[in-house]
């Protein structure tokens, strides 16, 4: 039965954090702020193939927020790229699930979480799709945080300049990066203004409203220009001791009772009851 995005949604948090949970791995608070991000973009906006992930016609997604991973790999598993199975071998010995993003899992164009690097990539691709005249279109998934990097706004720069109107950036804006608050850390201020200037169509949403974001990721990479649209979400979300709180770009939910209380916090977010913690399988792949 296909899920609607509020549930992919939800199970896409679910799965990330009974990952790191196990993994004792980090970065949480990133995966749960892009889960809705990436449950409208696989559940209802990226043309692929779940059962040919190299189908060469797809929609390319570069996600450069590599470190918050967990969440990638569970909306890939959830749409039937690898078995779902397979997500608690995350962080093992000989896996191929990565404590950043990897290009091995089917279904990730590229290895990222060198953050800065994403857009460059989603430019090449969209660069390479234009001059095939090729319908695949190019999405690429930022953090704020990376924003801080010079090669994010060269990348700017190149994909106006050629006019790359199969590419459409989401910032993921919850506000905060590994050291501190972005606008503490380098301010960068109203973000809409700066992708404008630089030539591209831009739009600001809240990040967990999937009506916004469908729409708006709909109405993307047409009308001679790239899109950016700069997604408002909050780092936690859906784990009320989590929401905005720092210590959550690093720290795991370690113990079994937080893993529970955190399953408990995000089944009540959705009306639901918690379920059973899949603490079982992992095989590694052959």
């Amino acid at each position: 039965m296909e899920l609607s995005t509020e549930e992919f949604a939800y199970q896409i948090r679910r799965h990330a954090l009974v990952m790191v949970h196990r993994a004792d791995s980090s970065h949480i608070g990133g995966a749960l702020s892009v889960a809705d991000i990436l449950a409208v973009l696989y559940g209802r906006v990226l043309r692929v193939r779940s059962e040919d992930p190299e189908w060469p016609d797809r929609d390319r997604l570069v996600f450069s927020k590599g470190h918050a991973c967990t969440a990638l790999y569970a909306a890939l598993a959830l749409g039937g790229f690898f078995p779902l199975d397979e997500l608690a071998s995350y962080g093992r010995k000989g896996t191929r699930l990565l404590g950043h993003a990897s290009h091995e899992v089917p279904g990730v164009e590229w290895s990222t979480g060198s953050l800065g690097h994403g857009l460059g990539l989603a430019c090449g691709q969209a660069l390479a799709g234009k001059r095939r005249s090729a319908g695949w279109r190019v999405f690429a998934v930022l953090s704020d945080g990376e924003l801080d990097e010079g090669s994010t706004w060269e990348s700017a720069l190149f994909a106006a300049h050629h006019g790359l109107d199969n590419l459409c950036v989401i910032v993921d804006r919850n506000g905060q990066q590994a050291l501190g608050r972005t606008e503490d850390v380098l301010a960068l201020g109203d973000i809409c203004a700066k992708f404008s200037s630089f030539g591209w169509k831009t739009a600001e949403i809240d990040g967990h409203d999937h009506t916004a974001l469908l729409q708006s990721l709909e109405a993307a990479v047409v009308d001679g220009a790239p899109t950016c649209i700069v997604a408002r979400t909050i780092k936690g979300k859906g784990v009320r001791f989590m929401e905005d709180r720092l210590e959550w770009h690093y720290r795991s939910p370690k113990t079994v009772d937080l893993l529970e209380r955190a399953l408990q916090e995000l089944a009540d977010s959705y009306g639901h009851r918690p379920e059973p913690i899949p603490l079982s399988g992992g095989e590694l792949p052959e």
